[in-house]
This record gives C-alpha cells, structure tokens and sequence, in this order.
C-alpha cells in the first residue's frame, strides 16, 4: 500500500504567506542538502534524533540505505534546499506494531509558515494507509510552538515527565509524547466481531 501513497509525491504545496514548498520523499541523491538541513536546525529541536548527526557519514548511511517501510522521510524542499522534514517510523513486528512515530524539524526560518501542519497531516495519511491505528509524537518540553501546532492538528498529550531527558550538554528537558489515534472508535468496536 505504501507504493500506492507514494505516487502522490512530489506535490508542491502552499505555505502561509504566499510562497510554495515542493514535498517529496527522501532521495538518495540528497545527502548534501538533508545533511545541511539537519546542521542547521537549533540543537534543542534535535533532541530526538536518536544518532549522533554531527558526524556527516550517517547522511551518507541514511541516503544509500533508504528503508520506506521502517523510516519515510518526507522533505519540504524550497528554492533546492530542506527546510523541513517529517518522518514516519514504523515497526515491522512486536507489541507496538500499530503505532507509528512521527517526528518533525523545520528551520527556524519558515516556523509560522504552516509546515509542521501540512507535514502533520501527510503523516496522518501515509500511517493511515499503512494500516496503523496509532501515530505518536516525542517532544522536549520546549517547542512550545511544536506542541501548539500538532493539538491543533488533532494529536492530545499524552504524557510529560519533568527533566527525563537530556541534550548533548547534560541540560534536563521533559519528555512530551503526543498522540493521535488513526480510526474511530466504532471501528474498533465492529473489528472485534
């Protein structure tokens, strides 16, 4: 099912205030400019990425080992260059095989230009269509404007757990899960039958 969504990109969509973004998938030939992308964003909402990004040869690592089904990077790309990515993680197998987990980064510069909605919502989508009742969001207490936008796109808090984590400098931040299911309820109820 996940080639079928897949057609549907590359897309360019509106942004608030009048410019455009093309959204596409992560290509193997955009280890530079994912790479520049990921450097530039503040360290404090790269928090959870879970490898050390500093070190450019995981780039290289990531583009040429390019799994949709485990990890689909969506890029926001304006004027050939990232400036925003959203990622839908998923698990092939285990008790936590129907919840995905996204993540969002975008440049301090195009923050209040709609990306992390629209990003949101083709997260949404593309879980949707890969058979996942559940999409999951892991933040630092922090983005405040991250939190904001995602409540606003449907997904509650679920949890916070006051100084649980900590960025490369030992600082404490909390730990901020948002979740969002993906089917009514009374889908639920008539799949048990």
């Amino acid at each position: 099912m996940l080639d079928l969504v897949l057609e549907n990109y590359p897309m360019v969509k509106p942004l608030t205030g009048g410019s455009s973004c093309t959204i596409r998938p992560l290509e193997e030939a955009d280890e530079n400019i994912f790479a520049d992308f990921i450097l530039r964003v503040p360290e404090e909402e790269r928090l959870f990425i879970k490898h050390r990004v500093t070190d450019k040869s995981i780039f290289h690592e990531w583009c040429t080992h390019i799994d949709y089904e485990s990890n689909l990077p969506l890029l926001a790309i304006d004027d050939e260059r990232v400036v925003a990515d959203a990622t839908l993680h998923q698990r092939s197998g285990g008790w936590k095989r129907h919840i995905g987990l996204a993540s969002f980064l975008t440049l301090p510069e195009y923050h209040g230009k709609g990306l992390v909605a629209l990003l949101a919502g083709e997260m949404v989508e593309i879980a949707r269509h890969c058979g996942l009742t559940r999409l999951e969001v892991e933040l630092n207490g922090e983005r405040e404007r991250a939190m904001h936008t995602l409540r606003e796109a449907g997904f509650v808090e679920l949890m916070r757990l006051r100084d649980y984590v900590t960025d490369m400098h030992g600082g404490a931040h909390d730990y901020v899960l948002f979740g969002m299911n993906l089917i009514p309820p009374d889908e639920y109820i008539s799949g048990a039958d």
